[in-house]
């Protein structure tokens, strides 16, 4: 067993976690994203949803009017979840097999979130 095997999603999650509600407009959950320095944010919808910024850059590369876009018109709907006790390789593992780079961090409620970035970073120290 190596060293990432033993290491936990707990480990390595953003806490807490950030949210979002689904009625503001992507310009608003963009101007979050990168005032807190976040790549994604919990959109508190039901079922729970994700907004990252592949989402906003894919919104711009399509040419839509972003302007005139909610978080609702390009958020992920039902998101993958982890709960805090999961390897960080098993994390890693379904990050490849969906293509996603965020999953959020699930024990009774949302705790917090895990990236690809995250493992990246402790992989690399």
């Amino acid at each position: 067993m190596n060293s990432t095997e033993q290491i936990r999603v707990e480990d390595l999650m953003t806490t807490p976690i950030e949210t979002i509600s689904e009625d503001v407009t992507l310009v608003e959950a963009a101007t979050e994203m990168r005032d807190k320095g976040m790549s994604a944010l919990l959109v508190t919808s039901a079922p729970p949803s994700i907004i990252t910024s592949t989402d906003v850059l894919d919104a711009v590369a399509e040419g839509k009017d972003t302007s005139e876009l909610d978080v609702t018109d390009v958020m992920t709907e039902s998101v993958e979840t982890v709960p805090p006790g999961l390897p960080i390789n098993e994390a890693a593992q379904m990050m490849t097999t969906f293509g996603i780079s965020h999953l959020p961090v699930v024990e009774d409620d949302y705790i917090g979130m895990v990236s690809s970035t995250d493992i990246t970073t402790h992989l690399s120290d």
